[in-house]
Order: C-alpha cells, then sequence, then structure tokens
C-alpha cells in the first residue's frame, strides 16, 4: 500500500507540483470556490467576511486589505527576485536576447491599453486602462506546461522573459499611476530605510535577517506615505545582494505559489453573477477589457515580435513558427492575478469592480482557450512557415 501511494498517487502530484501545473490549477480552484461560495452558498456574508477588520487599534485593515496590502507584497518581492536575477545573470543579462521579448513585452501593453481607452475615452472608466495590460505568468506557463512537447522549450523561456518584462511594467505603472496623495514623512522615512538597504548591499551584509527586518519597517513606511505598500516588495527584492536571491526565491517560491496566490484568488473573486453583472459584459468597461486580453495581447506581441524580427532588433528562434507567436500571444492574454490586482487599485465602486473582474475572468478565459487550440492545431511533422525565412 505504501509503494502503491508512493508511486501511483505522491509522485503524480510532486510531478505536477515541481512543473508548475498544480499552481494554476490551484488558482483556478480556488476561483471556482469563491464564486460559489458567493453564488450559490452564502452570498453575501462571504463577502463580508473579508470586510472584517483585523488588527491593533492604531493599524486596523480589512481582511481584504491584509491580503492585497500585506500578503501581496510577498508576492511582489518572489517577482522583484525574478526581474533581477533575469537581468543581472538571466534571458535578459544579454541586450540581444533581452530585444525580443522586450519589444513584444511592449507591444503586449501598449495594444490592450489602446483597445480599452477606444472603449472607454472619455468616461469614467479610464482610469483602468491598465487593466488588460498584464499577463498572469503562473496561469500562462501552466497552460503551455499542459500542453508538453506541442510547445517548443524555447518559446517557455521566451514568454518567461516576455512576463517578468510585463510585471515589470505594471509594477512601474502602478508606482507612478497608481498612487494617492503622498505623505512627505514617511516618503523620506521610506527612502531612509531604502538606502539602509542599498548600503548593506555595497557592503556586502550577509545576514538576510536584517534585510527581512528593515523590509517590514520599508513596507509600513511605503503604505503609509501613500505609494502601493505592493512596491516595498520590489524595492526591497532589488537591495538583496545576486548570492542570495536564488536561495531566497526557492524559500519563497511555494507560500506564494501554494498559499497567497490561492488566498487572493479566493478574496478577490467573491464576484456575484447574476443578469445584471453578465450584461454588463458588453459595456464599455466589459469589452475594453475582454478584448484587450483577447485580441490585444495576441496582436501586440505578435505584431512587435515580427517587426522586431525583420528589423533585426531582436531573432525569433528558429524552431518557433509564426502560428507558435499566435498560440503564445493569446497564452498571454490570461491577465487575471496582476490584472485583477490593477482592478482593486482603479476603482473603488462595489459594481464596477465585480464588472471588471468579471470581464477579466472571460478574457482571461477564451484567450486560455484560444491559445490551446491554436497549439492543438499545429502538428508536430508539419512544417509551418518560419517567420525568419524571409528574414
Amino acid at each position: 500500500m505504501k509503494k502503491f501511494f508512493n508511486n501511483r498517487i505522491a509522485f503524480p502530484v510532486k510531478e505536477l507540483a515541481e512543473s508548475g501545473k498544480l499552481s494554476g490549477m490551484l488558482l483556478l480552484l480556488f476561483t471556482v470556490i469563491s464564486l460559489l461560495m458567493t453564488n450559490v452558498f452564502i452570498g453575501e456574508s462571504y463577502i463580508a467576511f473579508w470586510q472584517k477588520k483585523a488588527g491593533i487599534d492604531f493599524f486596523s485593515k480589512t481582511l481584504e486589505h491584509w491580503v492585497n496590502d500585506g500578503l501581496m507584497a510577498v508576492f511582489f518581492l518572489l517577482v522583484g527576485l525574478e526581474i533581477k536575477r533575469e537581468i543581472l545573470k538571466g534571458e535578459l543579462s544579454e541586450v540581444k536576447k533581452a530585444l525580443l521579448p522586450v519589444f513584444s513585452a511592449a507591444g503586449g501593453v501598449i495594444f490592450p491599453a489602446l483597445i480599452f481607452v477606444f472603449f472607454n475615452s472619455g468616461t469614467e472608466y479610464i482610469r483602468g486602462w491598465a487593466i488588460p495590460t498584464a499577463t498572469d505568468i503562473a496561469f500562462s506557463l501552466g497552460v503551455l506546461t499542459l500542453l508538453g512537447k506541442r510547445v517548443p522549450f524555447s518559446l517557455k523561456i521566451f514568454l518567461t522573459a516576455l512576463a517578468i518584462i510585463d510585471d515589470l511594467i505594471a509594477i512601474l505603472i502602478i508606482a507612478f499611476i497608481y498612487t494617492s496623495s503622498l505623505s512627505l514623512i514617511y516618503l523620506y522615512l521610506s527612502l531612509f530605510v531604502m538606502s539602509v538597504l542599498l548600503l548593506f548591499n555595497k557592503y556586502k551584509v550577509r545576514y538576510l535577517s536584517l534585510y527581512y527586518i528593515l523590509g517590514i519597517f520599508l513596507w509600513f513606511f511605503i503604505l503609509k506615505s501613500g505609494v502601493h505598500a505592493t512596491i516595498a516588495g520590489v524595492m526591497l527584492a532589488f537591495t538583496i545582494p545576486l548570492k542570495y536571491i536564488e536561495q531566497l526565491e526557492i524559500f519563497l517560491h511555494k507560500p506564494v505559489t501554494y498559499f497567497i496566490l490561492p488566498v487572493f484568488a479566493l478574496v478577490n473573486t467573491a464576484i456575484p453573477v447574476d443578469t445584471e453583472a453578465m450584461s454588463s459584459l458588453t459595456s464599455s468597461l466589459g469589452l475594453g477589457i475582454i478584448l484587450g486580453l483577447f485580441a490585444g495581447k495576441v496582436t501586440g506581441i505578435t505584431f512587435f515580435s515580427y517587426l522586431a524580427n525583420k528589423l533585426r532588433i531582436g531573432k525569433i528562434p528558429e524552431n518557433i513558427s509564426f502560428k507558435h507567436m499566435i498560440g503564445v500571444g493569446f497564452v498571454a492574454g490570461i491577465g487575471f492575478t496582476m490584472s485583477i490586482f490593477i482592478t482593486n487599485l482603479s476603482f473603488t465602486n462595489s459594481f464596477i469592480l465585480n464588472e471588471s473582474k468579471l470581464a477579466v475572468l472571460i478574457g482571461s478565459l477564451i484567450s486560455a482557450l484560444t491559445g490551446i487550440l491554436v497549439f492543438r492545431s499545429i502538428k508536430d511533422k508539419t512544417h509551418v512557415k518560419k517567420i525568419n525565412a524571409d528574414s
């Protein structure tokens, strides 16, 4: 019996976890649970639960805020570490290698934003222009992994680099666009802490516990300054010495993937789905988000990749066809976590929030399904015209 458990159950689960499939499945599972709790089982009570306050008198926040401002700061710490590692010694460390995903990511941000603006220019929804520009790296890579050998390994590397750049752009948007009125005192205090952390890095201070302690102070001061608190995670990541980055990434990967992101999904997909909500999907806001993710991402990524290749700014690998690029463009339209996160920063009205989140779910779903269909239509032995053939 023990041998059966180890071979038939434990090993497949371990394989799923290591391949990245489980992370996407967990996000999907917890999203379904949240939607069912909201619409089938306990309804308003479930939504109200996340609005309960927790904390001490002078620093009390709702459970939703603790997740979005607190736990997600740890997620952004992991994102920051990945960005720094890729820039210093990964796929983004060489200019020639980095240019293709940089151009592609730019296209994948510009086109969805333009589509959203086209539908919502001059309306109260325009503040949400960045919602369809995001890519959920866990979900998108999970989809590619599910497709197995149909997806060349070089394409997974390309999507990873593209999604990391996409995250960096999202971080910059959050820092400069979604910042409320500033408290200069707390801003100066956060800059002071950041300066100390940079000195630690310069003089190679090796006690990571000191970085953690100062990181908590940095998070608190950033939160109070008016800049979104999650930026503290990225700022802290950029001060961590390179030799400790991989160690810290390994340490954070499981708690972020198997706890923080699923909890984020539980909290932020408590969306009432009724006739009014479904009809809102055809509003300018709904269409801007859905078409931004579904059409904007694939158009921007494919066009900018092709342009970079033609101009010899970046080179698409020989084993990647034009159809592969279209497929990865659709998969990159899975905005999910990052799009919902930006939604929370864009709006305060609960109806608009729910309308936006539902549109994110629909846009992400049809992008994922279309991407899967595109990849499944690529036969292993079919010689598809390469983009490089005429370059």
